[in-house]
């Protein structure tokens, strides 16, 4: 039987009306009148159109998604359509399709600012800055009022450390368009790199003025009060993101931190396993057949590997944990990287000790390194922190015994009747500029050479390079390089390290892996730390649960270097007269 002749007309009547009431805001009934219309006629291109459009502009990116590819099934040359699941698949993380959708509204209409600007979300998203930029220039070269464009152009000028751009990018959306969340959002961040974050703090709040259910600016809110030192309120930020959005990962992962930094062990290891979750670190989950041992079944008898995750620092810290699943009955099976393996031999506790990315040997279980407090129940009274866990070799300690003796003779501004403290120095951790948030980190972290310069005149005290990695490069064309002496390029791993270090007196460090190493050694260490310190080493301290012999410097104020070298130059002033004296 054929349709009635009045159907067209009817769809096109209920069309026109669901259009309406969707630009009214009438959004409830609005959907359900496309979907009156697509059971009268399912393959209805507008009414899949327009109820996907919808779809998206009440949060629902998967259903949204769905009605956009059943419209371009219908008629695949739609660039609109194509530019809106581009958006729909940024939503939902697909940035690989969502590239392609994009790519396929511009090839029907190659000057769409839509489709560039979300061409240029799902580049960022896939970690090609540069490119993304570039889209959103031609967005908007093309349409200079939109918005959307420059706030987003601000996200990736802070992916490439251009933080003062992104600063104006931001302000160029909300001269835009003022009652903007999103633009007040990112600004706050732009701020918080430029180590305002008083400012920082104002913008978010501004977004969450206009948009209280903004999960995104209540989390970064809370960053911004980690920085002004409020972390009860940051705690509270953190807690109205999760009762927005139960699953927000990255709000997860800054309680986490927040509380690990409180000392509030408990809750913060259990949170601190939403970093699996995380764009970032999700990449380098491993995924075995054996289940995963968080503490929640019996060893005895077992064979467990340990695997190393994130930096070598945390690998130094967290391998001492290995003594502890051993006494539990298992058989330890260690994997980590090629720098470390020969300064882990030296580790009680392990029964097998494999390089990363070198085949595997049977075993029952697994557990990263970073989760085993959480299996052991972890608080600050039951850290394990006997010094020393790690161990030099001692031919290779003899060698350089014999070395620094050679160095010390030869400097002529140290009598050879003195004995002067042997000190290492690290200025600076590991150059990360390809991943914008470690960026941040190590340029809040890391100091210039220039910066210890004045400790170098400090009496008494020869001081040693420990330092490598780019920033070694400091130390040669400086006027101060003669007052420290640079074996560095002997040291081939963190063993040929280690050796160097157990001869020295004590090593001053920024957080970096080389402070974990003399950490685990047993050396005296000094910490120089960032305000916006790392979680494990606390608040308000100057001594730590994890290092018997490490001492904290830490910034009064973000950023403040000028003080703590102020305070590290006093404290080796007295260290060194009381060494002479000693000696002497």
């Amino acid at each position: 039987m054929s349709k009635p002749a009045s159907l067209p007309q009817q769809l096109d009547s209920m069309l026109r009306q669901a259009a309406a009431l969707q630009r009214n805001g009438a959004l409830v009934e609005a959907e359900e009148l496309y979907r009156e219309i697509l059971e009268l006629k399912p393959k209805h291109a507008d009414a899949l159109r327009w109820l996907g459009e919808l779809l998206l502009q009440t949060g629902r990116p998967q259903e949204g998604a769905e009605q956009l590819k059943k419209a371009l099934a219908v008629n695949p040359k739609q660039p609109a359509v194509h530019s809106n699941l581009a958006y729909a698949l940024n939503a939902l993380e697909r940035h690989d399709e969502a590239l392609v959708s994009a790519d396929r509204a511009l090839a029907l209409q190659p000057k769409f600012a839509d489709a560039l600007n979300n061409r240029g979300n799902a580049l960022a998203a896939l970690n090609r800055p540069f490119d993304a930029l570039a889209s959103f220039d031609r967005a908007l070269a093309l349409t200079p009022e939109l918005a959307a464009g420059w706030s987003n152009r601000a996200c990736v000028l802070r992916d490439l450390g251009r933080y003062d751009d992104a600063l104006d990018s931001c302000d160029h959306a909300l001269a835009l368009q003022p009652n903007y969340p999103d633009a007040w959002s990112n600004r706050g961040n732009a701020l918080g790199d430029l180590n305002q974050p008083h400012e920082a703090e104002r913008s978010y709040r501004r977004a969450l003025e206009l948009a209280p259910g903004f999960v995104d600016a209540w989390n970064n809110l809370g960053l911004a009060q980690v920085d002004l030192n409020q972390r009860e309120q940051a705690l509270s930020s953190y807690e109205r993101a999760l009762a927005l959005d139960p699953a927000a990962v990255e709000t997860h992962w800054n309680q986490a931190l927040c509380l690990l930094q409180m000392g509030r062990f408990e809750t913060g290891w259990r949170e601190y396993e939403w970093r699996w979750a995380r764009r970032r670190i999700k990449a380098d989950r491993r995924e075995f057949a054996q289940p995963l041992w968080l503490g929640d079944f019996a060893l005895d008898g077992k064979t467990i590997l340990l695997h190393a995750e994130q930096g070598l620092g945390d690998t130094l810290q967290f391998c001492r944990y290995a003594a502890l699943v051993q006494q539990l009955g298992a058989k330890v099976v260690l994997e980590a990287p090629g720098p470390l393996l020969r300064l882990l031999s030296t580790l009680a506790g392990v029964d097998q000790l494999i390089e990363a990315g070198q085949p595997l040997p049977p075993f029952d279980c697994h557990c990263p390194l970073m989760s085993l407090p959480l299996a052991f129940s972890t608080e600050e009274a039951s850290i394990p922190a006997a010094t020393p866990y790690l161990c030099a070799d001692a031919a290779s300690v003899n060698e350089w015994r014999e070395r620094i003796a050679a160095d010390i003779d030869a400097k002529a501004n140290v009598g050879s009747k003195r004995k002067p403290l042997k000190v290492g120095l690290v200025w600076a951790g590991e150059n990360r500029a390809h991943v914008a948030e470690l960026r941040k980190i190590d340029a809040r972290r890391s100091l210039t050479f220039e910066r210890f310069a004045p400790l170098l005149d400090v009496p008494d005290v020869c001081f040693f390079s420990v330092q490598k990695g780019i920033a070694a490069q400091q130390l040669a064309g400086h006027a101060w390089r003669d007052c420290v002496v640079d074996h560095t390029d002997l040291l081939d791993d963190f063993a040929d390290t280690a050796a160097l270090v157990a001869n020295l007196d004590l090593v001053i460090s920024v957080d970096t892996s080389t402070a974990h190493l003399a950490g685990a050694l047993d050396k005296p260490v000094w910490i120089l730390n960032r305000f916006d310190t790392c979680w494990r080493w606390m608040l308000e301290r100057t001594d730590t649960p994890w290092y018997p012999r490490a001492r904290l410097f830490r910034q009064p104020t973000l950023g403040d270097w000028d003080s703590v070298i102020a305070a590290v130059r006093e404290a080796l002033t007295g260290l060194s007269a009381s060494h002479a004296g000693r000696a002497a």
